[in-house]
């Protein structure tokens, strides 16, 4: 299951890196964390704008957009030895397991607001201890 995914996946992550590299893009290697972060807002929004005029030929383009730029935030924090692609996917896996034990525990939800009122105490929790 996701085999040709996770290929993609590991293809795309090399696209980047090669725009990156020495004989990559001149644009893409000169980008920093800070000049890509107003991309991000700006492909959410366009995601925004797909779904809200449900063009889903769009929304599958601006989706990848989207996740370009992130990747491309993650390839230049890990030049900058900030953290890694694991990093950012297992911290995202934890945080996503540890905010639905109704799902991954033996917490009991009967309805959608219930389920949202643990994901909301189980973020809650979890800024209380990271303070």
């Amino acid at each position: 299951m996701y085999e040709r995914e996770k290929e993609l996946f590991a293809e795309m992550m090399g696209i980047i890196a090669k725009l990156r590299g020495p004989d990559g893009c001149l644009w893409d290697r000169k980008q920093t964390l800070e000049s890509l972060a107003p991309n991000i807002l700006e492909e959410a929004e366009e995601v925004s704008e797909a779904v809200k005029s449900n063009d889903v030929d769009n929304l599958c383009e601006e989706l990848g957009d989207l996740l370009m730029v992130i990747l491309m935030e993650i390839e230049i924090a890990r030049e900058k030895g900030l953290f890694t692609y694991s990093d950012v996917l297992t911290g995202a896996i934890k945080k996503f397991v540890r905010r639905h034990p109704h799902v991954f525990g033996d917490v009991k939800v009967s309805t959608p607001e219930e389920a949202l009122e643990v994901w909301k105490r189980m973020k809650k929790e979890e800024k209380e201890i990271n303070k």
